[in-house]
């Protein structure tokens, strides 16, 4: 594993280090974490979109029609 320094603004040191001691995980391993989310998610996923971030919501709302999405008919006077 490779060392690197950074410098952090008071605060999120101060942020850091309050996580740190809640978790009992050290410092560097809670960088090495959040890199991974912001970082790690994007890799291989250029390309996503507005249904990818919110996929776990897709048909969760009952009683709506199937075609809600496609069908035309829905859509008179939308944006008005």
């Amino acid at each position: 594993m490779t060392t690197i320094s950074l410098k952090l603004p008071d605060h999120l040191l101060e942020l850091l280090e309050k996580e740190s001691r809640a978790r009992g995980a050290t410092k560097s391993s809670l960088v090495r974490e959040c890199l991974e989310k912001s970082l790690g998610s994007k890799a291989g996923d250029s390309e996503s979109n507005y249904f990818d971030l919110a996929r776990d919501l897709a048909g969760s709302v009952k009683g709506l029609p199937r075609d809600l999405a496609t069908n035309p008919k829905y859509m008179d006077g939308f944006g008005q």
